[in-house]
């Protein structure tokens, strides 16, 4: 029997992508998942860019468990103790090619990007102080002065009046307060979303038309890869000539950035200073700025659009934050504009905070880690060096051994009621949506702050309806949230 060149080629490339596939399937087959998974990556990639990555994760850790296989080398925990042992300070594992599609800048790594270990925690040493705001004198001048343009766009233009229903999209507003505050904790100056009523530079659209393909290359770091070192990413990717977009946002982070540095230097004392002050490169800072912008600015907003709407559509809940805010001011236990050593004795304002965090966790990334030499067995299952372990955030906020059979609901109560053992066990895992150990967040101070005067400022004057309640918002999810048309009616509250 003759068999032709080019047909013994084909067949010998066939067997050796089988036994490549069955070789690569039986390294986890233990470990229980969705039935395409073992096989193919693009169950993995549509994860990552299916648009409801946060709930998909949430349901293969309800049916497969807390160790579920997500891909040909990749599994997703739900366990709190295994993120915190990856995490840990002196733990072997190291983040994965998941990080690296989080360049903003082509072959620049950001503090969140890079895989360096070393680096990393340079960076995170060198901008610790800005982010805690212990060198910022205005932190909190800067966050009351965001809210005062988000109170003043509400007052001029959607305080809705006897009989009136002024539309406003909280979804967008929230982004247009949180981008702007950042703006003014960053560089010393509002980037002017709210006094415009507008996306000014694009900045949104260009945030919602990214992170989606940065997804898709986070399960593909080999084309990844290969598109930064041909230098075919540099033709794709915006440039700060362009005159809006993620490219504007890159000329007007590098003004910015360049007045800090050369022979007339800006110095002021706002988290970029702090950056530089430390040690911070011209390169870098501009590299952080844009991931302080984003990161920053976007996990916030959602926390606030998520929170708010949870609260609106609890009465009840609603009422008792009300009713702890007015005691408050009729006591005069907070200022106007109310203080961060006044809002940390609202104890139910701060439990609605924790349950937003803990209903609605605003960054759901897989944020994967590598498996050390070796391989490691985590809860009886052996997991095979060079496997990428992913996470689900959801699953881990609502497990309901941790936060009790009512997990799915929004009850701030349970913060308040709860043995000292259990809210132990509620803390460990709610700290978990900053991160932990080596890769805690550092804008964790900062975000809490932003919250708890914001949800003072709004809650001291107006009262709050869903629009369509049957379709409250649009929410999408591709690592970081993406929401539009929450419609509300707000107004202002009568009998203070």
């Amino acid at each position: 029997m003759y068999i032709s060149l080019p047909l013994l080629i084909s067949l010998l490339a066939f067997a050796l992508l089988l036994y490549n596939r069955i070789t690569t399937y039986l390294r986890l087959s233990h470990i229980p998942g969705p039935p395409l998974a073992p096989w193919t990556r693009l169950y993995h990639i549509h994860l990552n860019i299916g648009g409801r990555l946060h709930a998909a994760c949430h349901d293969i850790s309800r049916k497969y468990g807390s160790i579920a296989r997500i891909g040909p080398r990749h599994v997703l925990t739900c366990d709190p103790d295994v993120l915190r042992r990856m995490n840990a300070p002196r733990s072997p594992y190291r983040r994965s090619h998941w990080y690296r599609a989080l360049r903003f800048k082509p072959r620049v790594d950001n503090m969140f990007s890079t895989k360096d270990e070393t680096r990393h925690m340079e960076l995170r040493k060198t901008m610790a102080f800005g982010y805690s705001g212990k060198e910022n004198a205005k932190l909190e001048e800067g966050i009351e002065a965001g809210i005062a343009d988000f109170v003043e766009l509400i007052e001029t233009k959607y305080v809705s009046g006897r009989g009136e229903c002024k539309v406003m999209d909280l979804a967008e507003k929230a982004q247009f307060w949180s981008m702007d505050t950042m703006g003014r904790l960053a560089f010393g100056e509002g980037l002017g979303h709210c006094r415009g009523d507008a996306d000014v530079y694009g900045f949104m659209k260009a945030v919602e038309q990214s992170v989606p393909v940065m997804m898709f290359f986070s399960s593909l770091p080999e084309l990844h890869g290969l598109l930064e070192k041909t230098r075919v990413v540099d033709m794709l990717a915006p440039t700060k000539k362009d005159e809006a977009g993620m490219g504007r946002i890159i000329r007007i982070v590098e003004e910015r950035v360049a007045e800090r540095f050369g022979h007339e230097k800006k110095d002021v004392r706002d988290m970029l200073g702090s950056f530089v002050s430390h040690g911070l490169k011209q390169e870098e800072a501009e590299s952080e700025a844009i991931i302080l912008a984003l990161a920053g600015s976007d996990t916030t907003a959602t926390t606030l659009r998520a929170t708010m709407l949870h609260l609106i559509n609890n009465p009840p809940t609603m009422t008792k934050l009300y009713s702890e805010i007015d005691k408050a001011i009729r006591e005069g236990t907070i200022s106007s504009p109310a203080k961060e050593s006044e809002t940390r004795q609202l104890p139910y304002l701060n439990a609605v905070i924790k349950e937003g965090l803990r209903i609605w966790p605003p960054a759901i990334g897989l944020i994967e880690k590598v498996v050390p030499p070796g391989g490691d067995t985590i809860k009886g299952l052996f997991l095979p060096e060079g496997t990428l372990v992913g996470y689900s955030g959801f699953a881990v906020q609502r497990d309901p051994t941790v936060f009790g059979e009512d997990a799915e609901l929004f009850r701030p109560d349970r913060w308040l009621e709860t043995s000292p053992e259990d809210l132990k066990k509620m803390e460990y895992s709610n700290d978990l949506v900053f991160g932990s150990g080596r890769f805690e967040c550092l804008g964790k101070k900062v975000a809490l702050v932003e919250l708890q005067k914001v949800f003072v400022e709004l809650f001291r004057r107006y009262d709050f309806a869903i629009v369509n309640p049957q379709k409250p918002w649009k929410s999408s999810n591709y690592g970081i949230f993406m929401q539009h048309d929450m419609g509300v009616r707000v107004s202002h509250r009568v009998d203070v």
